[in-house]
This record gives C-alpha cells, sequence and structure tokens, in this order.
C-alpha cells in the first residue's frame, strides 16, 4: 500500500481559499481541518454566552464576537472559529478578516487553550462544558495561568479582564432540553 502525502498549504492559501467557502475550515501547521458539525445544545449555550457577554459589555470600551469570527494565533499558526471572543480597545486583524488581539476566549465542548494561551492580548480563557453544568475557567495572572474547574453550586463565573459575571443559569438556560 502506498502512502499518500498530505500537501502543505500556507496561511495565505488557506484564507484565500477560506474566504470563498461555503463552510468553515480551520487550519494549523499546513493542514487545513474541517470543523465539526455541533449539536444544537452547543449552539444553545454559544448563543446564551455571547448574548450575555454582549449584554454586560454594551456601551464600554469590549466589544464581543461570535463564533463566525476568525481568530488568529500567530505563535501555533493556528486559525480557528471560537465560539464567541471578546475584545476591548480597537480590534486587531490579520488581513482584516482575522483577529488578534481577544481578551477573552469562550469555546463549548473543545478547548485550543494551549494554542490560545500564547496570544499575548489574551487574559481569560473559558472552556463550557455540555453535558454537565460545569466551565474550566484559565486565568492569566502575571504571566502564569491559574486553571479552576467551576461547577454550577458556585452559582456564577466572575470576569475580572472585562469586568462581567456570568450566571450559570445564564449559561445553561434552555439547554437541558436540547439534543447533543
Amino acid at each position: 500500500m502506498a502512502s499518500q502525502t498530505i500537501p502543505y498549504i500556507t496561511p495565505e492559501e488557506y484564507l484565500q481559499a477560506e474566504r470563498k467557502a461555503e463552510f468553515k475550515s480551520e487550519y494549523r501547521d499546513g493542514q487545513v481541518l474541517a470543523r465539526p458539525r455541533v449539536a444544537p445544545r452547543h449552539c444553545g449555550i454559544a448563543t446564551n454566552l455571547t448574548a450575555r457577554l454582549g449584554a454586560a459589555v454594551e456601551g464600554g470600551p469590549c466589544r464581543v464576537f461570535g463564533s463566525g469570527l476568525r481568530v488568529h494565533v500567530p505563535a501555533s499558526s493556528l486559525f480557528a472559529y471560537p465560539d464567541a471572543s471578546v475584545v476591548c480597545g480597537e480590534p486587531v486583524f490579520f488581513q482584516n478578516d482575522s483577529l488578534e488581539n481577544p481578551i477573552v476566549i469562550v469555546e463549548v465542548g473543545t478547548t485550543k487553550f494551549f494554542d490560545y494561551q500564547s496570544i499575548p492580548s489574551l487574559k481569560e480563557y473559558l472552556m463550557i462544558a455540555q453535558q454537565s453544568h460545569s466551565v474550566t475557567h484559565c486565568t492569566r495572572l502575571r504571566g502564569e495561568w491559574r486553571i479552576e474547574i467551576l461547577g454550577e453550586e458556585r452559582g456564577s463565573i466572575l470576569l475580572p479582564s472585562i469586568g462581567v459575571e456570568l450566571q450559570f443559569a445564564q449559561i445553561y438556560a434552555g439547554a437541558d432540553s436540547l439534543p447533543g
């Protein structure tokens, strides 16, 4: 059996194709990665988070972006679509459409924390569990990352970098009735 070589794709080739693509894909180290389909529960939780974050920062210096905005991680050459990202101040874009300076990144069910932690502006990362009501909260403190796993008995999660408190009840509102 002959081995098959997967061709290396440059970031520029990926971005050119991605801008025309019907479906989103991610990029890591020369490889284009199909984004998996997500369950309704994932979508419900992500929508809850985006709405709550957006309402909480409204009128201030921060802005929330949903899963449609690609984030670029130069240190690992990753291009990915987190479920939500928050920028405070002026957003910085790589080639006008890939965010490079989020202060908060939120993902539901998956984690790319080891890539995202190299973003200099990133202060907090949330990984929201889909099945259990728990959140992994990663906070950068003086250059080091503190990682906490919080259950809903805590009631809420404070995001000090943006001055927002998220209630578990708000994050998971209606999610348990959704498949996934």
